[in-house]
């Protein structure tokens, strides 16, 4: 796990969150075990505004300013890269200083987070190496980029160097990200600090990615307010998250800013949301 590693001294947090919505009749919690996610039922249509407009701060470090206008600077995940006249070797040997002694084909949490000394990042609290791994496609497996999926990334980043990869670093702000383009990199963030064939995140590792990736593109109370409702949760299904819950969280979010008129019994948001409503509502 990315972060876990990294709280332990090592390098990585991986756990999972995963939700599934429970069709007919009263929600029933998901189960925490490693099994398929029950069918989702149909959510009311919305409009899926960005709250996130609202909730930018002023310049600093990492991911904390807001970006005007198309997030063409940034670059999308999907976007193809254009033929590369990018030294090949070079960005090999950049691979080959992070991969894993065992398996040189793979560079793991210890890896990557010697590649964020070199970066000059916090892989704690920089949700920039995050963007990177996302934009060079490193989904084959969590927690890990392997060569191929790095020399792909450089070509299509058209990088070959340290200096040209931190050149990289302010383009890798989420305020570049449009909403289409975010919502894909919130699902990466889950998938890639997964363990192995776990399905689910720690709640812990949770909230600790959820305020990285979070803080810049939710309203501060919404986001503050469900960690510390997760943290104080005694439900022991909400020990692990699922990927279901996870995205959901998100959606809410830009669905439902306004909570006034939230109706548990018509819903079809998972049981978590009901309650982190009911929660918010005993805030007041």
């Amino acid at each position: 796990n990315f972060y876990d590693h990294l709280v332990r001294g090592s390098v990585n947090p991986n756990i999972a969150l995963y939700f599934s919505r429970m069709g007919g009749g009263r929600k029933r919690k998901a189960a925490v075990a490693n099994t398929d996610p029950q069918p989702r039922r149909q959510r009311r249509s919305s409009s899926h505004r960005n709250s996130s407009s609202e909730m930018w701060g002023g310049s600093g470090s990492g991911s904390s300013r807001r970006k005007g206008g198309s997030s063409s600077r940034g670059g999308s995940h999907r976007s193809g890269g254009s033929s590369s006249n990018i030294n090949e070797a070079a960005a090999a040997k950049i691979f080959a200083n992070i991969a894993d002694a065992d398996d040189p084909s793979v560079a793991s949490m210890e890896g990557i987070s010697k590649l964020c000394e070199d970066l000059g990042i916090d892989p704690m609290e920089d949700v920039r190496i995050l963007v990177l791994l996302w934009k060079m496609g490193a989904n084959r497996n969590p927690a890990q980029i392997n060569k191929d999926e790095w020399i792909q990334g450089c070509t299509k980043l058209q990088t070959d160097s340290i200096d040209k990869l931190k050149s990289l670093l302010p383009s890798l702000d989420t305020g570049f990200l449009d909403q289409t383009e975010f919502k894909d990199f919130y699902k990466f963030c889950f998938q890639f600090n997964r363990e192995g064939t776990h399905r689910t995140l720690d709640k812990d590792l949770v909230i600790m990615i959820l305020q990285m990736v979070l803080k810049d593109r939710i309203a501060s109370d919404r986001l503050s307010t469900f960690t510390t409702f997760l943290e104080q949760s005694k439900d022991e299904s909400y020990s692990r998250i699922t990927l279901d819950q996870w995205t959901s969280f998100l959606d809410f979010c830009y669905e439902c800013e306004d909570i006034s008129d939230y109706d548990e019994a018509t819903s079809a948001w998972p049981v978590l949301i009901d309650e982190y409503v009911e929660y918010m509502e005993t805030q007041k």
